[in-house]
């Protein structure tokens, strides 16, 4: 696609390279992590084109790392209210996001849902109708919300010979469901149970997004980036074609290794050494996930100690805007303990800092009453 650097022209001037330290800090000001801002909720969620939330309480870390003044209210309002949902959208898997986007999103990303099931289920469906799966599975999650494992188990009784799991997949893929409260809400628990999004939201309106208008969000949110990177996030392929079409309102950069990088031209590219605060990241933080190469948010050398064997992606610390460490936090004897564990030394400044923001933290998580420790591993 080199015939697409001529769309750089008009923006002589900007370095047709950028360091690893220039995507970084492009990244985390689009991510709202170099300054938390002061804006609604419901828009920070959309601006960063939802939150991944297969561990439903990280949404709550997401938001407080990246705006002022957040309370956990503030999200679970949102939630009971069904201004926001929680189902699965980009690589089919579990994202919160507001209403309007899960309805707009769930079209571009069907593709990606079908293939999931082809390759995780296929082999339990051949010569079987899932479209007669989907609508008996419509029908019963509208009459009343279930579990997968419920929604498997009474499918069975009409269709026997086949998994379970796989007719309850059937469902989870041909029809946008969604995961209700008190899942989700702070200081609450509860199963994931789940109904149809048409049912939970009503007659909703909503906009209709192309693939192009998703790409340009994915960019604003996570660019500059290349295709792969797209790719990768939506879990879409073949998006060449897509982004060619974009490229009279795009710019084009270079990584070090010679990689094109697609952009919007007025979108956040801070100066590469501009300071960045210790952070700590909630669970399955999307950052990690967004990328073909995480180079620019993680070294890969860490990826062992934050991505485990069972799918789960512990949460991070950042330390000059780079994945350095873990934080878990547990409660015992009516000590609030936070545990930090770095990957690498730090100096005193930065241990200070993160000392002061994990003071922060422990505040948002249980209060600023009780005794509480906080210890380096």
């Amino acid at each position: 696609m080199n015939n697409a650097t001529q769309s750089n022209e008009k923006f002589k001037g900007k370095p047709s390279v950028l360091s690893t330290r220039a995507l970084n800090r492009a990244l985390l000001a689009r991510q709202m992590l170099l300054n938390r801002v002061d804006i609604p909720v419901i828009d920070a969620i959309e601006r960063l084109v939802g939150i991944q939330a297969q561990d439903p309480m990280a949404p709550y870390f997401g938001l407080w790392n990246r705006l002022k003044e957040f309370c956990q209210e503030d999200l679970s309002n949102l939630i009971l209210d069904k201004k926001v949902v929680r189902l699965a959208l980009m690589r089919s898997t579990i994202h919160l996001v507001s209403s309007q986007d899960g309805m707009s999103l769930r079209p571009l990303v069907q593709s990606v849902q079908e293939s999931v099931l082809k390759n995780s289920f296929g082999k339990y469906l051949n010569g079987v109708d899932t479209c007669a799966i989907a609508e008996a599975g419509r029908a019963l999650v509208e009459t009343k919300p279930l579990t997968f494992s419920e929604l498997g188990k009474l499918l069975g009784n009409q269709w026997p010979n086949v998994d379970s799991a796989a007719l309850a997949a059937v469902v989870r893929t041909m029809i946008p469901l969604v995961q209700l409260p008190p899942r989700g809400i702070w200081g609450k628990s509860g199963k994931a149970v789940h109904t149809s999004a048409e049912v939970w939201l009503g007659a909703l309106p909503f906009s209709k997004l192309t693939t192009e208008d998703m790409i340009l969000r994915y960019l604003a949110a996570f660019g500059p980036a290349t295709i792969k990177d797209i790719q990768v996030w939506s879990g879409r392929t073949r998006l060449i074609e897509n982004v060619e079409h974009l490229l009279p309102q795009l710019i084009i950069f270079h990584d070090e290794e010679g990689n094109e990088l697609f952009d919007i031209p007025n979108a956040p590219r801070p100066e590469e050494n501009i300071p960045s605060p210790p952070r700590f990241l909630g669970g399955f933080d999307n950052m990690l996930l967004s990328y073909a190469n995480r180079k620019r948010i993680m070294d890969e050398s860490y990826r062992n100690k934050v991505f485990t064997k069972n799918g789960i992606i512990r949460p991070t610390i950042l330390i000059d805007g780079f994945v350095s460490g873990i934080w878990k936090y547990e409660k015992e004897k009516g000590i609030v303990r936070l545990i930090i564990e770095l990957f690498k030394e730090v100096s005193e400044q930065d241990q200070n800092e993160l000392t002061e923001e994990g003071n922060r933290l422990l505040d948002f998580i249980e209060g600023m009453e009780g005794p509480r420790e906080i210890a380096f591993v």
